[in-house]
């Protein structure tokens, strides 16, 4: 923990006090996150048994989230570098960084579900502050409203659960049994609701989403990577360590909440294919995505948890990378628009091979992680019942429709009038695609290194 902690806080104290170029007040947090996410990498092959006694533990379901959190704030320095370098607050804007990756990194390390639900809500705050201080458009203000409504009424019956947990077996810890209900058999299915209902629309379920679009479009670009990549997976994460106590009492309420999220995804893959601004296309991919993970989740198996996570490294990495890529190209552009954003291919080549490399991860192309963790999900989704077959097969076909549509419209065709052909992007500004293209291929012939949690 203090090799996680003592070089993050450090950053947290130093920054304000920083006097030094701009330039060494963006790459300064950048490298110090590397840095910590090299260390803890090697610590993956190594089984970390949780402790009840411990405050903090790491086991092999937590580190590789940690891993991605320090991973993906560091791309987000770079990333926000080429847009707000010249801002004059770069201070705050690199505390509000640290400290939304101090407080995730807190909540997949505590042992204790009630120091879990306070850090899951704490990260709203810097999120919020992302949103309205370098958002975009004047609507960012309604969709922190959004962000703010949907996630803390949602969490509030998780709260009254967790109290009610306290109350009868005296802890909340994620290391020990527990969990006797002073309640009948048939109230089960409701307490086993209120606690799941905080991580669904985190996540979030179909029919809980609004909040997702709303916040991914009016955010910046730092603001869409967090929560693409880690905020979604704090839902994810949650539900994980919830499900491991509460499998039984899911049990009815399993096949209700997978039909959801398959057909959820299956009209959320839809939508997709009719949008025109390319954050929005990816806000509802990473709906249609998360669908996929919950199924597979509550199929409350082995498999369904082991290839939850894998989806959620691949994911993580795969959409921030989108975000970034589609922020370049409307710095290049000044559009997000599908209509307008035409024939990149013939300006900046280069730009197009990055956009294929993730169009394919996203949908599921070899030799990208996101093929493996997928086969896994659906494998665990209809060893439940053969009646989801026609639902995966609409999300299979629809998740790649809708990827071949935002290359194809963004990169082919005339090119646009208003785009400058003198454009021109150094090669040093691809660096953060690479830095999160490359796990996804990496990973793949090690898929064991990211689930083989018990």
């Amino acid at each position: 923990m203090l090799k996680m902690m003592i070089p993050i806080l450090s950053l947290l104290l130093l920054l304000p006090y920083s006097h030094s170029n701009n330039n060494m007040k963006w790459h300064l947090p950048s490298f110090t996150l590397i840095i910590v996410t090299l260390l803890l990498f090697p610590l993956i092959s190594i089984p970390f048994p949780f402790s009840p006694l411990n405050l903090f533990s790491i086991d092999l379901l937590n580190l590789p989230l940690i891993i991605l959190t320090t991973w993906i704030s560091s791309m987000m320095f770079m990333v926000s570098y080429l847009t707000l370098h010249n801002n004059n607050k770069i201070s705050l804007f690199s505390m509000q960084i640290i400290l939304l990756s101090l407080i995730l990194v807190l909540s997949f390390s505590v042992n204790n579900f009630i120091l879990f639900y306070v850090f899951f809500e704490a990260s709203l705050i810097p999120t919020l502050l992302l949103i309205i201080g370098w958002g975009y458009q004047p609507e960012r203000l309604q969709a922190g409203v959004y962000l703010m409504m949907y996630t803390v009424t949602a969490s509030l019956p998780l709260l009254m659960s967790l109290l009610v947990i306290y109350k009868t077996n005296f802890h909340t810890s994620f290391s020990l049994t527990f969990w006797l209900w002073p309640h009948s058999s048939l109230s089960c299915p409701f307490w086993s609701l209120i606690s799941v209902s905080a991580f669904m629309v985190k996540m979030p379920l179909f029919f809980v989403h609004l909040w997702l679009p709303k916040a991914h479009v009016e955010a910046p670009v730092a603001g869409s990577m967090i929560l693409a990549g880690i905020l979604l997976k704090l839902g994810s994460y949650g539900l994980i360590r919830i499900s491991l106590f509460l499998f039984k009492m899911t049990k009815p309420i399993a096949p209700v909440f997978m039909s959801i999220s398959l057909w959820g995804a299956v009209i959320s893959s839809m939508i997709c294919i009719r949008q025109q601004d390319l954050k929005s296309l990816i806000a509802y991919s990473s709906v249609g995505h998360m669908g996929l993970l919950t199924a597979g989740l509550m199929s409350n198996s082995k498999w369904g948890w082991q290839g939850s996570l894998a989806m959620m490294v691949a994911h993580g990495l795969c959409s921030s990378a989108l975000f970034a890529i589609a922020n370049m190209t409307y710095e290049k552009t000044n559009t997000r628009s599908l209509s307008l954003t035409k024939g990149m291919i013939n300006i900046i080549p280069m730009m197009t091979f990055w956009w294929f490399i993730l169009t394919a991860s996203n949908m599921a192309a070899p030799p990208s992680i996101n093929l493996m963790s997928e086969i896994i999900l659906l494998t665990a989704s209809l060893s439940k019942s053969i009646y989801f077959s026609l639902s995966i097969i609409l999300i299979s076909f629809l998740t790649a429709t809708y990827s071949l549509h935002m290359f194809t419209a963004s990169q082919h065709g005339p090119n646009n009038s208003y785009f400058n052909p003198a454009s021109f992007i150094p090669l040093a500004h691809f660096t953060p695609l690479l830095l999160m293209t490359a796990p996804l291929v990496l990973l793949t012939p090690n898929l064991a290194v990211i689930s083989s949690w018990n």
